[in-house]
């Protein structure tokens, strides 16, 4: 059986593992990128709290001893299902069974001008491109002449309090407090703003109001400036104009308020749902397919415990591709006895700074929340990152981080600034 796997993430990664060297399977894994990116520390890199080779793993490195998985590195343009074949940069890929694991990207809702001039950080590219505008700005704050211009060069908005927004925050408050007066000692540093918008009525709302409450309480206590309940109508690079009429003068906005599916052409719209994600059966088959399957972030399966689709986090993401490796050795054996998926929620998480996080575990129920929260979360974090190499070197920076406060990571390479893309080429 040959199997096609789009996409390197956690889903497509752990599948094409779980089938190698497995008999009766050819793999090929197909990525426009030639390394897996661990999503969760973006912020980190974005922040200059590690290097971007410290949350990359070579796909190559990973099937070194593999004996049937082959790796494309090119990026896909077409599904034609009526022909059991992928189109793609380099050329056709035929299939016999298809997963699409590509993953979400940053959702703009068609806004043009927060595309063009808003930071994602959907990417190890995009978090470097946020480094540098970051480092760049206080460059040119040192030299700025007008107080206008200054204040616009040093403030920073973030939008979305979600896990991302909130630990991105707490990462650049940290910064703020510890770092950038040691760098810019010509600058003001208490002059300096860190803005979180979000839209609905409390950071983390996918968490407990425990958690909730206490993410909030914390990065006010970092000087973050949180507020809630408030929507972003566009931003044209130098003001953030809020839906009330208000404005936030800024030169960095950081968006991390949605993301939507990375759809394929050739995907009927008619299986296509909100946040652009296909509809999939409890096996993780598409809808009215024999041999098209969608896992991850991608996916939207309706379940009595989830009848709006599961959460787009890396957990259901890896469970998914562990049971569709089951599921598929059943078939290529000639059995029709699949397992359904179910999602188990081990729990949820997310660290605001420096002794600071949140855990949410939900049987037994327990919240935890500071030292502990954030011990369980850097563990749990160093567990998932691939590579013994990348484990140690990440747990270094940390510990070296912990002690001197402090990184010699905030560097500027021109070749990651940012150039204005619309929202359709984000897209894979």
């Amino acid at each position: 059986m040959k199997v096609v796997i789009v996409g390197g993430g956690f889903g497509g990664l752990k599948l094409a593992r779980r089938l190698n060297n497995k008999p009766g399977f050819e793999i090929v894994l197909v990525d426009k990128y030639n390394y897996h990116q661990f999503q969760p520390l973006f912020y980190q890199v974005a922040t200059a709290g590690l290097d971007a080779s410290n949350i990359s793993f070579p796909f190559r490195k990973a099937f070194h001893k593999s004996k049937n998985v082959r790796i494309r590195i090119t990026e896909l343009r077409q599904l034609v299902a009526t022909e059991n074949k992928i189109i793609t940069d380099t050329g056709e890929i035929t299939y016999d069974v298809l997963v699409l694991a590509t993953g979400a990207d940053t959702n703009f809702f068609g806004n043009q001008q927060l595309a063009e001039h808003a930071f994602p950080m959907k990417s190890t590219v995009e978090a470097l491109q946020l480094r540098n505008r970051l480092i760049q700005n206080f460059e040119d704050a040192v030299a700025a002449k007008d107080e206008t211009e200054l204040q616009r060069l040093m403030d920073i908005v973030v939008v979305g309090g979600g896990p991302t927004g909130v630990e991105v925050s707490g990462a650049l408050a940290e910064m703020k407090k510890y770092v950038l007066p040691k760098d810019y000692p010509e600058l003001d540093f208490s002059k300096m703003n860190i803005y979180l918008l979000e839209g609905t009525g409390k950071t983390l709302g996918a968490m407990s109001e425990v958690s909730s409450g206490r993410s909030k309480k914390y990065l006010e206590k970092l000087d973050v400036k949180v507020i809630v309940n408030t929507h972003v109508k566009d931003y044209d690079g130098k003001n953030v104009f809020l839906q009330d009429g208000s404005t936030i003068p800024s030169s960095t906005v950081i968006w991390a308020a949605g993301v939507k599916g990375n759809v394929p052409e050739g995907v009927s719209k008619d299986l296509i749902v909100r946040g652009n994600r296909i509809k999939t059966d409890r096996v993780n088959k598409v809808i009215g397919s024999p041999n098209i399957y969608v896992i991850g972030d991608l996916a939207y399966m309706e379940t009595i415990k989830y009848p709006h689709g599961h959460p787009q986090v890396a957990t259901v993401a890896i469970q998914q591709a562990k049971l569709l490796s089951q599921n598929l050795k059943k078939i290529n054996k000639g059995s029709t006895d699949l397992k359904e998926y179910e999602y188990y929620d081990k729990g949820s998480m997310a660290t605001v700074g420096r002794n600071l996080a949140v855990v949410d575990i939900p049987k037994p129920k327990l919240h935890f929340g500071g030292f502990l929260a954030w011990l369980i979360w850097m563990g749990l974090h160093l567990m998932l990152i691939l590579g013994v190499k990348n484990r140690f070197f990440v747990f270094v920076n940390w510990v070296y981080n912990y002690i001197t406060y402090d990184q010699s990571l905030r560097l500027i390479f021109r070749e990651f600034y940012k150039s204005p893309k619309p929202p359709t080429e984000r897209a894979s």
